[in-house]
């Protein structure tokens, strides 16, 4: 049975720069690689940095001030070099990397999961469905494409992040799916110590019911990025303070090793996956504990297009 060494990783971005944020991605997956790691978890939007200033600014100081300016600049276009950087790490440390990131199309930004194998080759990219409450003023909805789980080096893996796995249809769309190992990413340093209890309650459940490894990181923000976060918007520290837990969960709920719940660091351990055949034995939420003639769940994975070509339809029509 397989046994695959994974890391859910906890650390700072650069504050305000792509560049130096991906740099030390880097380092940390080839640094990861050197130590044996196979598949690792970064946390939500950290390239280049998840936007702090729209919990922390109203609505009208966001559209006339320069924040939104700023992340737009620093955010990531698919391809880029940015991406070939993680890429190319990701080959030669032979490191499957499940990495957060605001991605620019356009003019539009979107919350985005790219999940690189570990030939270097991104063999996800996936929008957030549903932006929350103040995310909305800056991200794009996504769509249905993403919600599968996708074959890799280690497994089947699945990605959502932060609240997307309150949203139970979304977390079953990966269950169905037979994800492995699920990576959950949240953002970290924000909304307090109740959010890091109610993010492990959400990922130890999802380990549960969907009898799959769950890889959990979020941010931390050290002091200094969070004085010059509330210098540059006006706002307070305390908004962006707590919130996190990284942490790396069984199929059976418990968690292996010790969560991150301050400062940058690393959980590290081994995914036995025979402890997945163990939970699925007891509860298979996709098999034998499914009334499918009873429940059943609709999905659209139709990857939503801007623009349909009909050139070729009936003259007639």
């Amino acid at each position: 049975m397989r046994v695959v060494k994974a890391a859910a990783v906890q650390l700072s971005p650069v504050l305000y720069s792509r560049e130096a944020t991906v740099d030390k991605i880097v380092r940390k997956i080839t640094e990861l690689g050197q130590q044996g790691v196979r598949f690792a978890t970064f946390p939500e939007t950290v390239v280049p940095y998840y936007p702090y200033f729209s919990f922390l600014q109203p609505a009208y100081q966001i559209v006339a001030g320069r924040e939104h300016l700023k992340l737009l600049d620093q955010a990531v276009t698919v391809p880029s070099p940015a991406t070939h950087a993680i890429g190319d790490a990701c080959r030669e440390a032979g490191v499957v990397a499940s990495i957060g990131v605001n991605e620019r199309d356009g003019g539009t930004l979107y919350n985005t999961q790219l999940l690189f194998d570990a030939d270097g080759v991104l063999i996800q990219r996936r929008r957030k469905i549903t932006p929350t409450y103040h995310e909305r003023m800056i991200w794009g909805q996504g769509d249905g494409s993403g919600l599968c789980a996708v074959d890799s080096r280690v497994g089947r893996i699945g990605q959502l992040a932060c609240w997307e796995h309150y949203n139970p249809l979304a977390r079953y769309a990966l269950m169905s799916d037979g994800e492995q190992i699920h990576s959950a990413m949240y953002p970290g340093s924000i909304f307090g110590d109740l959010f890091s209890e109610q993010t492990e309650v959400n990922v130890r459940q999802h380990a549960l019911e969907s009898a799959c490894f769950v890889v959990c990181a979020t941010a931390w923000l050290d002091a200094d990025q969070q004085a010059q976060i509330a210098q540059d918007t006006g706002g307070s520290i305390g908004p962006i303070s707590g919130g996190c837990f990284t942490a790396i969960v069984a199929p059976d709920g418990t968690l292996l090793g010790e969560a991150v719940r301050s400062g940058e660091g690393v959980v590290i351990a081994d995914l036995d996956f025979a402890r997945i055949d163990k939970r699925k034995q007891l509860m298979d939420s996709r098999g034998h504990y499914s009334r499918p003639e009873l429940l059943s769940l609709r999905i659209d994975r139709t990857p939503a297009a801007h623009v349909g070509d009909r050139t070729n339809r009936n003259a007639d029509d």
